[in-house]
């Protein structure tokens, strides 16, 4: 695969600054040699000053889990892109699922927060995903695809380029079921020919689609070689340096 994977440890809300601290020491010194694969790790916001600390001068990115479309105001409890990129961020997860599903985020306020981002230099990890009913009602395409659409509207090649995009079934985050390399992959070609029919294929290509779903050291390998997964947003098991360090290693694999 020409591509350069990118591999994203995204840690919800788990883990006190001190304790995110000692993660990012630990992954440090096991990620020392690791060149050929982008690393990003998403912590909650509080801590991420603490991990910015530890890894800078390193190969370690960080990215926000979550931000708001305006640039300041009366918006108790949000977080802006500037804070972001102030607290030393470079990417900015965007849909993730918990946030569509638990908090009630919409289509349009995702494409305004992946507008904002895209302005303000933040790289987007725009997630998009079907809960287990709509793939069982056959309606998995409809539902990315929506997504897809709703989400970029508006985005031009030339920020488009700069877009990592997540495909994470809802029914396999956190539930230990992970899709098959098979499906997995089925999903992510659609999202490749979605993004060549409106950016062109050079674009399209470009683009990196990451796969997030249980993503753990046993099927790395086998997800990771799919032609069109370019990388994985790894939930629990980024929370373990152990095991986001063998998730990375089989990215450097492929």
């Amino acid at each position: 695969m020409s591509r350069r994977l990118i591999i994203g440890g995204n840690w919800k809300m788990y883990k006190t600054p001190s304790e995110a601290a000692a993660t990012a020491k630990s992954l440090k010194v096991k990620l020392i040699n690791v060149e050929n694969v982008d690393v990003v790790v998403c912590p909650t916001a509080i801590d991420i000053l603490a991990v910015r600390e530890i890894v800078a001068g390193t190969n370690i990115k960080i990215g926000g889990q979550n931000m708001y479309y305006q640039d300041e105001g009366a918006f108790t409890g949000e977080i802006s892109a500037d804070m972001l990129k102030d607290a030393g961020c470079d990417y900015v997860v965007v849909g993730h699922s918990e946030r569509r599903h638990v908090f009630g985020e919409t289509d349009d306020e995702i494409n305004k927060k992946i507008v904002k981002a895209l302005s303000k230099g933040l790289v987007p990890i725009f997630c998009v995903g079907e809960k287990l009913e709509e793939r069982n009602a056959g309606k998995t395409e409809d539902v990315v695809g929506g997504q897809l659409k709703e989400g970029l509207a508006g985005i031009e090649i030339n920020s488009a380029e700069k877009l990592v995009i997540a495909y994470e079934p809802v029914w396999a985050i956190g539930t230990g079921v992970t899709a098959s390399p098979e499906q997995a992959e089925e999903v992510h070609r659609f999202i490749r020919k979605f993004l060549t029919d409106i950016y062109g294929n050079a674009l399209a290509q470009q683009i990196r689609i990451q796969y997030g779903g249980s993503v753990k050291p046993a099927n790395a390998d086998e997800l990771l070689g799919q032609p069109n997964i370019d990388g994985a947003l790894v939930g629990g098991a980024s929370l373990d340096p152990d095991s986001f360090t063998a998730i990375i290693k089989s990215a450097q694999s492929v």
